[in-house]
């Protein structure tokens, strides 16, 4: 039988071209070399960048982009599903490869290599050199997934619990023995105040102590004066057995940051006023030229005694403070804790 003649070297990249984009499922993917090299020539970085191959939707065969017409069987390409693009493959390496040792004889062989140039034997793959092997991941045991599960059960079971025995609440019936309150006004001076800011927001009559170089923003585009930080060169599938080298860049933009003294508001002192009636009232202090009233605040207790038991409230407002007369009845619901949650009058 005649053996067929080998095509013309000439014509040997259309021939591999060709066999590359025969009929094969979709989901085959293309893998990133050991060693990969950055194409200078004109002809393929135009067909690198011409877009994913398509698929023939009656054979399957793989076309190159802005084909007409499937090299396999000749169908109309219109409407062709496009390969997917934009996987990430891994860390861009170019750097040499080095050789392989064969498992059988230990003669050094070229990483590419399938088979030991010395014995034949089959030879491992090898990692690429600039990119670590990832760890694999940890599994966990059974008896570790039954432990987490029993915790968060105990966990889960103990707010369950807890939510339930500070819901339930028995009635008591008390007295209000005493009540008493307490009234406060901050009183406001000026004084130096120590911040820290960027220096474009620092007061004009502030008094700057010192300033350091910061961090202020991060920025997609180029600015004057930012310093461009860019990550590891990573390699993205182009759907046409081309990889894209993708390397991410930002811009940093550095500024002072200044620690700095200006005259502001603070509290200076504060005037407390207390009573044990029903008449809380708010303190006047007597204030200078150089200082002003701040923020008010009170506290209202109530203390209540019933069944040899002494149960502290604080009402919410004035009005109902007053309301707890020395010696009047109240239902009170206490939570499992002993705490008042709840009050009104006793019948």
């Amino acid at each position: 039988m005649d053996l067929p003649a080998l095509p013309d070297p000439q014509s040997w990249p259309q021939q591999v071209l060709q066999w590359v984009r025969c009929p094969q499922p979709e989901d085959v993917a293309f893998e990133q070399p050991l060693q990969e090299q950055l194409i200078t020539d004109a002809a393929k970085l135009s067909q690198a960048k011409a877009g994913p191959d398509v698929h023939c939707s009656f054979c399957g065969g793989r076309s190159a982009a802005g084909v007409k017409f499937c090299g396999s069987c000749g169908a109309d390409l219109t409407g062709a599903k496009a390969r997917q693009k934009g996987q990430v493959l891994g860390a861009h390496h170019s750097a040499p490869v080095p050789d392989v040792a064969c498992p059988a004889c230990g003669t050094l062989n070229p990483a590419t290599a399938r088979q030991c140039r010395q014995c034949s034997a089959p030879l491992p793959g090898a990692a690429p050199a600039s990119a670590a092997p990832p760890a694999p991941p940890r599994r966990m045991s059974r008896g570790m997934w039954i432990g987490l599960a029993a915790i968060g059960g105990l966990c889960v079971l103990g707010c369950l619990a807890l939510l339930l025995l500070s819901g339930r609440t028995q009635e008591r019936v008390a007295q209000v023995q005493s009540v008493a309150w307490e009234r406060r006004v901050e009183i406001l001076g000026l004084a130096p105040v120590e911040r820290e800011d960027w220096a474009d927001q620092i007061p004009s009559d502030a008094e700057v102590q010192s300033c350091r170089e910061e961090l202020r923003e991060t920025v997609d585009s180029p600015r004057s004066g930012a310093i461009e930080v860019c990550g590891t060169p990573y390699t993205v599938d182009s759907g046409s057995g081309f990889g894209e080298v993708v390397q991410d860049c930002v811009y940093e933009v550095h500024d002072e940051y200044c620690e700095y003294a200006v005259l502001d508001w603070t509290v200076t002192d504060t005037a407390v006023l207390q009573g044990t009636d029903l008449r809380p009232a708010w303190p006047s202090p007597s204030i200078t030229g150089q200082e002003r009233l701040g923020d008010q605040s009170q506290s209202l207790k109530v203390t209540l005694v019933g069944d040899g038991e002494t149960y502290t409230y604080a009402p919410d407002s004035e009005a109902e403070f007053a309301q707890f007369a020395p010696g009047t009845r109240w239902a009170l619901a206490i939570n499992t804790f002993g705490s008042v949650v709840g009050v009104e009058p006793a019948n």
